[in-house]
């Protein structure tokens, strides 16, 4: 494996990780099963390359592709909040619409070139004089990193209080008079806005818009999340748990690019993604499965240490007696 192919994998993590981030704020602090993803990712970048192909700046454009995806995240919500459909069914409708909505986005054409176009990370390259691949994994990492100051500090204040415990208690919330629709509503269009912000990131990147570019997006983001878990389960702090999402990210894609260097075809890329998915998955389960097997193991030993003491005791007292009983025999 390259170096060349190791930092374009690195790259690739930090850009997704902002896609992560936004699956955490509804899976893992609001407790939603949000399936948008897949749809408003494609949205963000579909909306980034046409707003860029029409002469706006690159900035501007990002901007735009978030508040696409905020409105992407508002649809799913009202479905959910507001008439009552669930999480999981509302966020399949909304992907479901958005495959049309994103193909009149690109002008009814599967996908949309901007190769020759200025981007942020095109300006990066020139600014600091690095490759395209290098200048993307810059970019990344600022935005991953600003995401995840931004998120840290938003969720750590009075109404991030209230947005952790709609996950963690939605019935004691509510009791206490906060609206936990709003809430979720909230916590949606935000997710959702992140999808997006990485989506567009991904077209700079690659240099194309396409329609089916979200494919497979929560997939690789559940993933993350719970490779992230792997490596920092041990540590509490908020912080560290945003940040080992996006670190998620970065392993999830260092080991696709590891096994496409073996010599797997592209079109393998599904199958393996979905087993580095599963393995993901099951790590915790067999780790737990050891941890009991091992606590298991220390109680028999404790068991058959205290059966021992026990043992001795009895054989001790036994010793006593029969020393005490034969004293006095003597003594009579």
């Amino acid at each position: 494996m390259t170096i060349g192919s190791l930092l374009g994998a690195i790259g690739q993590g930090f850009i997704w990780g902002v896609m992560v981030l936004g699956i955490f704020i509804t899976y893992k602090i609001l407790n939603v099963s949000d399936l948008t993803v897949d749809g408003s990712f494609a949205t963000g970048g579909a909306v980034f390359a046409i707003t860029l192909l029409a002469g706006f700046n690159p900035t501007f454009c990002l901007l735009l592709a978030m508040l696409a995806g905020g409105v992407c995240g508002l649809v799913t919500g009202i479905l959910h909040t507001k008439f009552k459909i669930p999480a999981i069914l509302a966020g399949i409708l909304t992907q479901l619409g958005l495959y049309s909505i994103n193909l009149r986005i690109l002008g009814d054409k599967a996908n949309v070139s901007i190769s020759q176009l200025n981007t942020n990370i095109t300006f990066i390259a020139q600014l600091l004089n690095l490759a395209h691949t290098r200048a993307g994994m810059i970019l990344g990492i600022i935005v991953s990193i600003s995401c995840v100051l931004l998120l840290y500090f938003l969720l750590g204040t009075e109404f991030g209080a209230s947005i952790r415990a709609t996950g963690n208690n939605e019935k004691m919330i509510r009791a206490l008079g906060v609206n936990t629709d709003n809430i979720k509503l909230f916590g949606m269009i935000l997710s959702n806005m992140l999808i997006a912000l990485s989506g567009a990131m991904l077209v700079q990147m690659n240099k194309y818009a396409d329609v089916g570019m979200g494919k497979g997006a929560i997939v690789y983001g559940l993933a993350s999340i719970v490779i992230g878990e792997v490596f920092f389960r041990r540590f509490s702090n908020f912080g560290i748990k945003l940040l080992s999402s996006v670190f998620g990210c970065i392993v999830f894609f260092i080991i696709r690019a590891v096994v496409i260097n073996l010599g797997l075809k592209a079109n393998d890329m599904q199958l393996i993604s979905a087993i580095i998915v599963v393995i993901a998955l099951a790590m915790p389960i067999f780790k737990e499965n050891i941890n009991i097997q091992r606590i298991g193991k220390l109680n028999s030993l404790n068991e058959m240490k205290q059966n021992k003491s026990s043992d001795l005791t009895v054989k001790e007292k036994l010793d006593k007696k029969i020393s005490s009983e034969m004293g006095g025999g003597i003594d009579a």
